[in-house]
C-alpha cells in the first residue's frame, strides 16, 4: 500500500477510531519506556507479543517466569559459544 493510500485510509477513518489508535500507540510507548526502565531487555516486538498474551488470559507471572528463563538460556548459550570461540582461537 502506497503512502498516499495509507494517508487516505487514515484520513477516512472516523475520528473515534483515529483517537483510539493514537491512544493505543501512546499507551504502548509508555509501556515500552517502563519496560526499558525496568531493564526487561524486551524489544518492542517481544513486548507487544507479551501484552497480547496477557490480554488473552495468559498469567502475567507465569509469562514473566518463562521470559526470564528463556533469557537465561539464551545468555548461557551465547556465553558457551563465546567460550568455544576463544578456545578455538588459542589453538
Amino acid at each position: 500500500m502506497s503512502l498516499d493510500r495509507k494517508e487516505q485510509k487514515r484520513a477516512s477513518m472516523p475520528e473515534p477510531v483515529n483517537h483510539q489508535v493514537n491512544a493505543a500507540r501512546k499507551t504502548f510507548q509508555t509501556l515500552y519506556q517502563i519496560s526499558k526502565l525496568l531493564n526487561t531487555n524486551l524489544d518492542p516486538t517481544t513486548l507487544s507479543i507479551c501484552i497480547r498474551l496477557c490480554e488473552n488470559g495468559v498469567n502475567p507471572h507465569a509469562l514473566a517466569t518463562v521470559v526470564k528463563e528463556l533469557q537465561r538460556e539464551v545468555k548461557a548459550m551465547n556465553d558457551a559459544q563465546l567460550e568455544s570461540s576463544k578456545t578455538n582461537a588459542t589453538k
